[in-house]
């Protein structure tokens, strides 16, 4: 007679609503440029975390590090002293080859320039992130993810056929397709119209609460940074201040005190 297989464990409970989950972040992050007189700190001792399932704005004067902490995070710039991490993953850890391969599967980029292969039309931009891997992705969340940037019928133009706008929202429609862990954002408006950027911030946010994306954006403009749930308010290097679910007038008020 057959003795019958012990019961399964039971599974885990699901996460509640006050746990989070980091989905990257720095530990003591500094990054120096220059030797001297002549050097810089761009980051000083920076520890800061980021939230999964989240939408972060990192706010800052010209010359604060924002950027600088963005790249590093990203894995786009190494730290002087000091970690960064991308869930489990410390980025110091990983050799060349394998930081390559992390940004590709598990990262997503808007950049202010766009960042297109001109020679590529729309989709197989779209596609490069998971074709660089001989991958086809999933096709039903790939179409989704067009459809909601509207670019249904822009999939067979190159870049130079195609307005800032609709460049941009292949950028953000290229960050999503693979469904990467994080996505980095540089002034992902900037190089748009307010209407388009408008359009596009707004998809940026339905991803996050829609579709469960964590998002890191570094942005100069208050209405940008309203879309996210926090503000990360970065000054000399450092880590000044935060603010959740903040307006417009919130942020402006608080740039006001900036010099």
């Amino acid at each position: 007679m057959n003795t019958p297989a012990p019961p399964a464990p039971p599974a885990p409970p699901p996460p509640t609503e006050s746990e989070s989950v980091t989905a990257a972040g720095a530990v003591d992050a500094s990054k120096l440029y220059g030797v001297g007189d002549a050097q810089i700190r761009a980051l000083d001792d920076v520890t800061v975390s980021f939230e999964a399932r989240k939408f972060t704005a990192i706010m800052g004067p010209s010359g604060s590090g924002k950027s600088t902490l963005l790249h590093c995070l990203a894995g786009l710039d190494t730290l002087t002293a000091g970690a960064t991490y991308i869930g489990d993953t410390y980025l110091a850890s990983l050799n060349d080859k394998a930081l390559t391969e992390l940004r590709r599967t598990k990262v997503g980029f808007i950049f202010q320039a766009f960042n297109l292969i001109p020679t590529l039309t729309a989709q197989e931009n779209i596609m490069l992130p998971m074709t660089l891997g001989g991958e086809s992705g999933d096709t039903e969340w790939i179409e989704q993810v067009i459809m909601t940037v509207g670019l249904e019928d822009r999939l067979q133009h190159r870049p130079s056929e195609l307005s800032g706008g609709q460049q941009q929202r292949v950028a953000v429609a290229r960050a999503l397709a693979s469904q990467p862990q994080i996505i980095f954002a540089d002034e992902p408006t900037g190089n748009v119209d307010s209407v388009t950027g408008a359009e596009i911030l707004d998809f940026m946010r339905r991803a996050v609460t829609e579709f469960g994306q964590t998002i890191v954006m570094v942005t100069h403009d208050p209405i940008a940074a309203s879309y996210a749930d926090r503000v990360i308010f970065v000054g000399d290097g450092k880590v000044t201040g935060e603010m959740l679910d903040p307006t417009p007038d919130q942020v402006i008020d608080h740039l006001k005190n900036w010099d």
